[in-house]
């Protein structure tokens, strides 16, 4: 499998790196960064040196957009710290990073290798959505995307209806569902909040001393405590890595389609993914605008949470 990383790393995108540089029969070939958990020149910093960790110093990393379509740059450094990685980043990376943007990158790569290329967007939509309005044919060049993203049939983690990277921008979240790929597979808050590592499992994994297992609980450490004060527990919960072991081995889960909107223009709501699930006859004279005329999009429903910790820890390792 031959990876494209759209990412705003963030503590666990790059515990998602990490984990996707632990399988055997995955090839990351480019990293995006994108604006998220940080302005995506520090993410893209980020991304560098977690490659550099994971022995993937030869993957070229391009800076990737710099601020929502439609609404102004917000970030989340009360999540992953000052510096994205929990005041763990450390020196730059002795590597740049590439002289074109990430939305360039994605198509020309796409172009090049038509039906190769799996993209793994674990941020805002912004650069997917780019490079959508690039190059219109990027649907049938790509041969999958995973989405993370969007709550559907849960609360948000921003607001009380939005998930993070939906909010950060809406209008290229409801582009890039417009567009109508083929296959997209949608992780969303529905699986990911089920998929939380404890006490115990953090414990263990800072008793290994491999440098990767190291650098993971160091990040990890920051992480836990975010959740702590959210949950009264230690926890951790392991969004990006999840969509990045779906994307490996989409069996961990079950699915449903389901046709998407996001909500762009709602005060309380701006963000929100919309879908209807309601069973409505033609003749029923009730309309529905969510999804209408859209090819759905395949949701992950439930997720093996253990089996996923299980196979994380080890990647870890």
């Amino acid at each position: 499998m031959r990876i494209i990383l759209d990412t705003d790393p963030g503590i666990d995108d790059s515990l998602a790196i990490l984990y996707l540089s632990a399988q055997p029969d995955v090839d990351i070939v480019a990293v995006g960064s994108v604006h998220g958990n940080v302005p995506a020149p520090v993410a893209a910093a980020n991304a560098l040196r977690v490659l550099d960790v994971a022995g993937l110093d030869d993957v070229p990393v391009a800076v990737g957009a710099h601020r929502p379509l439609a609404q102004e740059l917000r970030t989340a450094e009360f999540v992953h710290g000052d510096d994205g990685l929990g005041g763990h980043a450390g020196p730059p990376s002795p590597r740049a990073v590439v002289d074109c943007s990430a939305a360039e990158q994605l198509v020309r790569l796409a172009r090049a290798n038509p039906g190769e290329l799996s993209v793994l967007a674990l941020g805002p939509l912004t650069n997917i959505a780019l490079a959508v309005l690039l190059e219109p044919r990027l649907p049938e060049l790509l041969e999958s995307l995973v989405v993370l993203g969007g709550a559907l049939g849960v609360p948000g983690n921003v607001t009380a209806h939005a998930e993070a990277n939906i909010w950060h921008d809406p209008e290229a979240a409801d582009l890039v569902f417009d567009t109508g790929f083929d296959n997209l597979t949608l992780v969303s808050l529905d699986v990911t909040e089920t998929a939380r590592a404890d006490s115990a499992w953090l414990d263990s994994l800072a008793q290994v001393a491999s440098p990767r297992a190291q650098f993971a609980s160091a990040l990890l450490d920051h992480y836990a405590a975010f959740y702590s004060n959210m949950f009264g527990v230690r926890v951790a919960t392991m969004h990006d890595p999840l969509a990045a072991a779906l994307l490996c081995d989409p069996s961990l889960a079950t699915y449903r389609e389901v046709a998407v909107s996001v909500e762009v223009h709602g005060t309380y709501t701006r963000g929100q993914l919309v879908s209807d699930w309601r069973s409505i006859a033609d003749d029923s004279h009730i309309e529905s605008e969510a999804g209408r005329g859209r090819r759905p999009v395949r949701a992950a429903a439930a997720v093996d949470a253990e089996e996923f910790l299980t196979r994380l820890f080890e990647a870890l390792k």
